[in-house]
């Protein structure tokens, strides 16, 4: 509903508007890179997902930038293979919630000003933050307010996914505050960009991701859709898995916090499914926090089921045990947008503290947590959400999807119109158009350059 009436809606900012505004935006960073012989570019990513944006956002910007580009701020292992020394773990901020946050807030106070310290003492010419508004909003309202104070030409300052003002009530009305501290937005789903822009916040919908594990692979990037189709023979060979083994894959977050909270919840999931097939395999991926993968390489001693993990340094393995799964089961996340790229149908689940889950259910105005059910608005990925989340509820829902291929045919049917809804070259926002390479990085690095020929 919120995406049809959008799409059908104006479009925002007339585009000559925004060349001024790019112009006033932009010009005096240029000026001041060419003058420095370099771009100088901080870049603050909180999580996981986060690591992998900013690390092909950096990959990008080295492409295009007419300048040699020197890198600080914080990431994880994907940033650091694009020369960024992360001033500290990048775990350190890794939380999300509201109960979840209180026992942190000390040494989250304590990281947030050594963050502000560092970017000022880098001078950078463009702050991207990614992700985890949280850290990230408050990071960047503090650096502006740094730089007025001391009556300094401040960087412009980039957020790389927009926060999810469509799901909370009151949500659009808090966009027109950050236009203060907030330069420019990059939007990653298609609705985002002219809400933000009818609130006085310049952004470009670059489209999802999570496409560019496709355009990365190179595997299936048909004329038409958006699909990578792993190798889950070779995966069963290399593993020792034999053809009659179902194999479920296991996503339990990429936060240690969710992870702890989670992966108890699925290891008696599993226990109950262990009667149900002959043979069971689950796959457990490990996303590539240090924390995260020692936790589950301790916890999987006790699972009911042969368990095999699957880091996540490796797309290319991670898309081949999609190929030998049958069915998915995964916490809220970017992973349930992987699972329609690889056509894997999927139940999502998810549980917070009780604190946590009583203002997501008072606050939320949307009747889904997944992206593909958000978009699509329709619940065509089963999901078992806070209270109702429980290994039984799991088992169930895991039974219907694996035995009735009706429901599967659903999910992967709807999986091609939910992507093609995420390419920024279907959008109506035709600005994205203009640039050849569809990568969403690309085309926000590209928007970062554009001052150069405005």
């Amino acid at each position: 509903m919120l995406l049809r009436t959008v799409l059908n809606g104006t479009t925002g900012l007339k585009s000559s508007f925004l060349r001024v505004t790019k112009r006033s935006l932009y010009v005096s960073g240029f000026e001041r890179a060419s003058r420095d012989g370099e771009l100088r570019v901080f870049v603050v990513a909180g999580e996981v997902s986060g690591d992998i944006i900013g690390s092909r956002f950096m990959n990008s910007l080295k492409k295009l930038s007419p300048f040699p580009v020197r890198f600080s701020g914080v990431g994880g292992l994907k940033m650091a293979q694009q020369g960024l020394s992360s001033i500290f773990p990048i775990e350190d901020i890794a939380v999300m919630g509201i109960w979840e946050l209180l026992p942190h807030l000390n040494k989250f106070r304590v990281k947030l000003k050594e963050a502000v310290e560092s970017a000022i003492t880098f001078q950078p010419h463009v702050v991207l933050t990614v992700d985890s508004k949280g850290f990230s909003f408050r990071f960047l309202k503090k650096l502006r307010s740094l730089y007025s104070h001391q009556k300094l030409t401040s960087p412009q300052h980039f957020h790389y996914v927009a926060p999810s003002f469509w799901a909370w009530k009151g949500g659009e009305a808090r966009l027109k505050g950050l236009s203060e501290f907030v330069d420019h937005v990059f939007c990653i789903l298609p609705f985002e960009a002219a809400i933000c822009r009818s609130n006085g916040l310049a952004a470009t919908f670059v489209g999802h991701p999570t496409l560019e594990d496709a355009l990365e692979l190179k595997i299936n990037k048909c004329i038409d859709e958006w699909r990578v189709d792993g190798n889950g023979d070779a995966f069963r060979e290399n593993n020792g898995i034999s053809s009659g083994s179902t194999i479920i894959s296991v996503l339990p977050g990429s936060r240690l916090q969710e992870v702890t909270r989670m992966l108890p919840i699925y290891s008696r999931t599993m226990e109950l499914l262990k009667g149900t097939f002959s043979e069971l395999t689950a796959v457990i991926h490990v996303a590539p926090n240090k924390q995260v993968e020692e936790h589950i390489k301790k916890a999987v001693d006790e699972w009911p089921i042969p368990v095999i993990m699957v880091g996540g340094e490796s797309a290319l393995l991670k898309y081949n045990s999609f190929g030998a799964s049958k069915v998915a089961l995964c916490t809220s996340g970017t992973v349930a947008v992987e699972l329609q790229l690889a056509r894997l149908p999927c139940v999502v689940a998810y549980r917070a503290h009780r604190i946590t889950e009583y203002f997501f259910q008072y606050k939320a105005k949307v009747p889904y947590i997944s992206l593909p059910n958000i978009v699509l608005d329709s619940p065509v990925i089963p999901e078992a959400l806070f209270k109702k989340c429980t290994p039984s509820k799991l088992a169930s829902l895991l039974v219907d999807l694996i035995n009735n291929d009706g429901l599967c045919r659903k999910q992967i049917s709807a999986a091609g119109k939910f992507l093609k809804l995420l390419d920024p070259q279907n959008s109506v926002q035709n600005e994205t158009r203009l640039i050849e390479d569809k990568a969403p990085s690309m085309i926000a690095a590209s928007v970062v350059l554009n001052f150069v020929t405005l």
